[in-house]
């Protein structure tokens, strides 16, 4: 195994020195949950009777008698999202596998799952990201009734994976694993959709055109192939160890996939006991953060997940930052190329070598932990296998030591490029994250008069009448967590395409969201502190000129600091009389309290001393 590049070894240890505190604190807790062993066992009557009431059989039996582990599967599904249909039947599987291993399992509860695709550019996204943490408590619930040894935890996209692990490492002393449904099968290709959108938004195309045309790509059960949140959650997890070797894309339907998902509920029962005892807080630490960051960027992923995975950790008592995620950028370089970042999707991905490939080059070259505890057992190297089905049996045997499409995938030492893509821009606006690896080298430099926005419509009213035909940086604000949830802005994405492709220089200013998909334009997003808050977004005018310079890491407004800060705000988020429909007055309490994206636009505060030490009553 070759040595680790100093750079991950310098920003692993310093995650470590600033999480001393919440870790140990994190870990004493779960060390004492643990300590209470089965906890059902301390039950009254009452209470365990009302445990097993609602099975039959020897499954009844066992769970009275507490002979046996018990399995909680806390799941995703329902039946009008794509990614989450197949999951309607593995509950079934699981509780026949678990049962055949010696254990049982109850279904312990369902989580929400909302589809970005279907709210993008609707109300119904802003409540998007705060569903994150409600999943996260939604889990808690379903966890909370003490009576499992271990948890199977079904989900696939953006908010539902990092929300049913925030909710994990919350009953971190029990064993965990992940199991994803797999991404649909190849459909229209995606730089045939994008033209079609482009088209549209151009006048080109009918209504009717680009419905076809979104049909054709989004067309059948499992998770859309483009790479985007859902299909980047898949690659983080599974380098952090949380998957089954090989799981993450192989698609619903199939034997294998059925197999895997078996096998997760037999492996369930085999970290709960004994020796193989392996809870989930013991699997995520400050390694497996560090490897889950490196395969995000080694890949070009989701820019959601400079939240997402800040937020996870922040429940491992682990403080990760944007800046460990810059400065691992710098040295991680980016190995793939998938749609936005290419032409190809995520079955062309797994067929030119996939997530073996990328783990087995990244650990050749130094940049990922291999000493790490997984739910596969010790050592990352056990996923550069890759499953197969031997007369009906899940086998492990050696992926590609090679990539078989260069133009998809390549090795650490052959790079599309020699940085990981994600890049931290800071400046007199505040911090923002801006994703390049999507973006032409000759516009990661926009220095261009301002336009502001508060909405996406009124950006299109003003793209639709001409006034946009320029040079010129995009400014929508008053998007950020505090604002409005901090919702996906993807409607702004065809139009600013046109602009370039019409010769103007063009960049997009947000504190606002932009997840996977934010493709050509370079896009300063997730800006922090939001203009809600008084960020010096807040203040920007029509016609300042805004320096964006991905190369540098700088965003500016050429405006003298003291005008800029003498300047009135003039525009507001909504008031709590505005923000309401589509649900949205139920999470008006999450609206009020959620963090800045920099720190993982939670609504959960960091773990402290507070957290371990006993109730006084004064």
């Amino acid at each position: 195994m070759s040595q680790l590049h100093p750079v991950l070894t310098e920003v692993t240890r310093r995650i470590a020195a600033r999480s001393a505190d919440s870790r140990r604190v994190y870990l004493e807790r779960v060390a004492a949950a643990a300590q209470d062993g089965t906890s059902r066992s301390g039950f009254a009557c009452s209470n365990l009777a009302h445990g097993f009431a609602g099975i039959t059989g020897g499954d009844k039996a066992a769970l009275r008698a507490l002979r046996k582990s018990n399995v909680a599967i806390v799941s995703s599904y329902n039946d009008m999202l794509s990614a989450h249909q197949p999951f309607q039947e593995y509950p079934a599987w699981i509780k026949d596998s678990v049962r055949a291993a010696g254990g049982v399992s109850q279904f312990a509860g369902g989580v929400p799952a909302m589809c970005d695709g279907i709210t993008q550019g609707r109300e119904g996204m802003e409540l998007s990201l705060f569903s994150r943490d409600v999943i996260a408590m939604s889990t808690g619930v379903a966890l909370s009734h003490e009576m499992f040894d271990a948890a199977v935890l079904l989900g696939v996209c953006d908010k539902i994976v990092p929300g049913l692990l925030i909710g994990a490492l919350s009953f971190g002393h029990l064993p965990s694993i992940l199991v994803p449904a797999g991404p649909m099968s190849t459909g229209l290709s995606n730089k045939e959709k994008a033209r079609v959108r482009q088209l549209y938004a151009e006048g080109k195309a009918t209504r009717e055109d680009l419905l076809e045309a979104e049909a054709a790509s989004y067309h059948s059960p499992g998770t859309c192939t483009f790479y985007g949140t859902a299909n980047s959650n898949q690659m983080v997890v599974e380098v952090m160890g949380l998957h089954l070797p090989g799981a993450s894309f192989v698609p619903p339907g199939t034997p294998l996939r059925r197999a895997l998902t078996e096998y997760a509920g037999r492996r369930a029962v085999e970290m709960a006991r004994g020796d193989d005892y392996t809870p989930i807080a013991h699997i995520v630490d400050e390694k497996a953060v560090v490897n889950g960051v490196v395969a995000l960027l080694a890949t070009g992923g989701s820019t959601n997940h400079t939240m997402h995975l800040v937020a996870v950790a922040a429940a491992a008592g682990i403080e990760l930052s944007w800046d460990d995620f810059s400065d691992l950028s710098a040295v991680v370089p980016l190995i793939a190329r998938v749609y936005p970042n290419g032409s190809a999707d995520i079955n062309h991905f797994q067929a030119a070598g996939g997530v073996q490939f990328v783990v087995g080059t990244l650990l050749d070259a130094g940049l990922l932990h291999n000493d790490v505890t997984t739910v596969a057992g010790h050592g990352l190297d056990r996923y550069r296998q890759e499953p197969k089905l031997a007369d009906g049996s899940v086998v492990w045997v050696d992926g590609p030591g090679h990539s078989l499409d260069l133009d998809v995938l390549r090795p650490a030492s052959d790079p599309f490029a020699s940085d990981g893509g994600l890049r931290m821009l800071s400046g007199n606006l505040g911090r923002s994250v801006i994703k390049v690896s999507a973006v032409a080298p000759e516009n990661h430099v926009v220095e261009a008069p301002a336009r502001v926005f508060t909405t996406q419509e009124a950006f299109q009213e003003a793209f639709k009448a001409g006034e946009l035909n320029r040079d010129v940086v995009v400014v929508v604000r008053q998007q950020g967590p505090q604002a409005n949830g901090m919702p996906e802005l993807h409607k702004l994405t065809p139009p600013l395409g046109v602009l370039m492709d019409r010769g103007h220089k063009v960049a997009l200013v947000t504190d606002g969201r932009m997840s996977g998909a934010s493709g050509k334009i370079p896009a300063a997003i997730q800006l922090t502190p939001e203009a809600a808050v008084g960020g010096p977004l807040g203040r920007v005018r029509d016609g300042d000129v805004i320096r964006l310079d991905a190369t540098a890491g700088t965003l500016e407004v050429r405006v003298p600091a003291e005008e800029l800060a003498s300047r009135p705000l003039v525009d507001f988020p909504p008031t709590g009389r505005e923000w309401v429909g589509t649900g949205r007055e139920l999470f008006a309490a999450l609206r009020r309290t959620v963090g800045p994206a920099d720190r993982g636009a939670t609504v959960f505060g960091p773990i402290t001393a507070d957290h371990f030490a006993p109730v006084t009553h004064h």
